[in-house]
């Protein structure tokens, strides 16, 4: 039954409230807790028992870390990389070109140089070399370094690393592996076929910091002291989020605590791309996400691959900010680029129908820098995997994005050993694929075969879930930072969605090119803000600007909204239906 009987609301979405078993674990919450109601819906959401809520609420990365040796490889990588210090040998780092990548490598090349060490950063060429180690590449620093760390990358790279002759090997990765391993020295990876899956949330970041926790331990047990690991949690906490790994168990105290270092401003690369994206609040995970991680991916994506990772490891404020200029300005070439490619990619979508359990589209030059973006779109509008390619000279190069619960990187893998692509992997949420254009079709009938066995087909495409009812006198700051508790919100933890119930419109103007700003009230006397960005490209805008007095049901998400020094409740409004 659709929520409040919201069926086909303004945007043509059917409103999907909590299960009946949700509904009565939040009251149990509530009677055995003193915490709001709306904080105990979402805590019941999250599957949370009322003994757990308060160690929720508060995670501990004390309490959360995996210990670094239930990891295999673990003790080869660490021992090897501190022998590598301890013996002032030549170290370089191979690192993958989008943020996981580069946060991976500024945690190595900022530990390393608070020991006094320099390592050499190496990240390919999206278009030139595509993803992950190469031959040429890995042969050449082979002849120049005695370790190479290959972080974000390299679990399939077989050949690649046998290239690499005369230096050592270490993998730090999370990328599903194979049934063979390639023969490096270690392979740190949560995701290898032989680990338990504890860890498999774990971005490649998070495997880097905790080979660095490894070898801290043996820092100590040799009465040394290494840098503090702890002011490093402002990296993980960015790749974590970046790249849309699951905010459960660790990786929430992750992103919590780093969250807090980012607010301090000591990296100076994030503080000056802070700046220049024009953040003016504390950070959060939606800062993360969406401000900071797409700048930094611009390089990457149509620029130069190392920009990204050379901001994050600078301790030089002149060139954080010259660099975050540089990324800046590509990433807004990156938007008109991607435009372009978007527009083509959802009319192609759209024609095959969002009711498939694969969305996907193709083009002959399509930019393979922001094939993932566009996938992403093609996966919100549609609430189904999506897979973008682009074509050039007979070969495809695409990228995938999921929905929770479906996983697109063993599929993907899976089509590469059955020779429909030419290589293929990633993880749970996204992927990267090579594919011949005359195999293309093929390919993707078979991709969403095994997906259609996961269920990815029978999410509703316009279903928008809502987590419970809210009376805007109730929508408190303090409330709100409750709520904020039960976060960080993102990957397998979708920030809370709130109604407003039969609500008047006091007030409603177009502000910007196409975005909505809304006063509403509940009739007795509360009343609240809402904004509603990019209303005017849809039906929501005009029907609220034209609302003509009546009634309306209204749904978002809640934030703090700070104005020349006062907080007040602000709902990002996205769905309405006549009340």
């Amino acid at each position: 039954m659709a929520y409040l009987g919201v069926e086909t609301s303004l945007t043509g979405r059917r409103w999907v409230g909590p299960g009946v078993d949700v509904e009565r674990a939040a009251e149990v919450l509530a009677q055995q807790t003193d915490l709001p109601e709306p904080v105990c819906q979402v805590l019941a959401r999250r599957g949370v028992a009322p003994a757990d809520a308060d160690a929720f609420l508060a995670p501990s990365i004390r309490d959360l870390l995996p210990d670094p040796r239930s990891l295999k490889d673990m003790e080869s990588a660490a021992r090897r990389f501190l022998s590598a210090l301890d013996g002032r040998q030549r170290i370089a780092v191979f690192a993958d070109y989008d943020v996981d990548g580069g946060s991976s490598a500024a945690l190595l090349l900022v530990w390393l140089r608070d020991m006094g060490h320099t390592a050499t950063l190496y990240v390919p060429d999206r278009i030139d070399e595509g993803y992950g180690p190469n031959e040429e590449a890995m042969a050449a620093l082979a002849t120049d370094h005695d370790l190479i760390v290959c972080v974000d990358c390299g679990t399939l790279s077989h050949g690649p690393i046998a290239a690499a002759k005369g230096a050592d090997v270490i993998v730090l990765d999370h990328h599903l592996g194979g049934e063979v391993l390639p023969d490096a020295l270690a392979v740190v990876n949560p995701n290898r076929q032989d680990e338990d899956g504890a860890s498999a949330h774990l971005c490649a970041a998070a495997v880097v910091f905790l080979m660095l926790v490894e070898v801290g331990r043996h820092l100590r047990e040799s009465d040394r002291k290494g840098p503090d690991l702890m002011g490093l949690l402002d990296l993980v906490a960015l790749a974590t989020v970046a790249d849309v790994a699951p905010l459960i168990g660790v990786n929430r105290a992750f992103v919590r605590q780093g969250l807090r270092i980012m607010a301090q401003r000591a990296r100076v690369g994030l503080a000056a791309l802070a700046d220049v994206a024009r953040m003016d609040t504390a950070p959060t995970s939606y800062h993360l996400g969406f401000l900071l991680g797409p700048r930094i991916n611009a390089g990457g994506r149509i620029g130069q691959a190392d920009l990204g990772a050379r901001l994050l490891a600078t301790n030089d404020p002149h060139e954080a900010a010259a660099l975050a200029e540089r990324l800046d300005a590509l990433n807004t070439d990156r938007r008109d680029v991607e435009a372009s490619v978007r527009a083509a990619a959802l009319a192609q979508a759209e024609e095959r129908g969002f009711d498939a359990p694969l969305v996907w589209a193709s083009g002959p030059g399509w930019h393979p820098g922001v094939v993932g973006i566009v996938a992403a779109r093609l996966k919100e509008a549609s609430n189904r995997p999506a897979v973008v390619i682009g074509i050039e000279d007979g070969i495809g190069k695409g990228s995938g994005r999921s929905v929770s619960g479906i996983d697109l990187g063993a599929p993907i893998q899976r089509l590469a050993a059955e020779g429909l692509l030419i290589k293929g992997g990633g993880h749970k949420m996204a992927a990267g694929l090579t594919v011949a254009e005359d195999k293309l079709d093929a390919a993707m009938a078979r991709l969403g075969a095994l997906l259609a066995k996961q269920g990815a087909h029978l999410a509703g495409p316009s279903d928008l879930a809502v987590t419970g009812l809210l009376m805007p006198g109730a929508a408190t700051v303090e409330l709100v930072e409750k709520i904020e508790e039960a976060g960080p919100f993102g990957a397998a933890a979708p920030a809370p969605r709130f109604v407003f119930s039969d609500i008047q419109i006091r007030f409603a103007k177009r502000v910007g090119e196409n975005h909505l700003k809304v006063t509403f009230g509940d009739g007795l006397g509360a009343t609240m803000d809402a904004i509603a960005f990019g209303a005017f490209d849809g039906p929501l805008g005009p029907a609220m600007e034209n609302h003509g007095g009546a009634r309306f049901h209204l749904a978002g998400r809640l934030d703090i909204n700070t104005w020349r020094g006062k907080r007040s409740v602000q709902l990002r409004l996205e769905d309405a239906s006549a009340a």
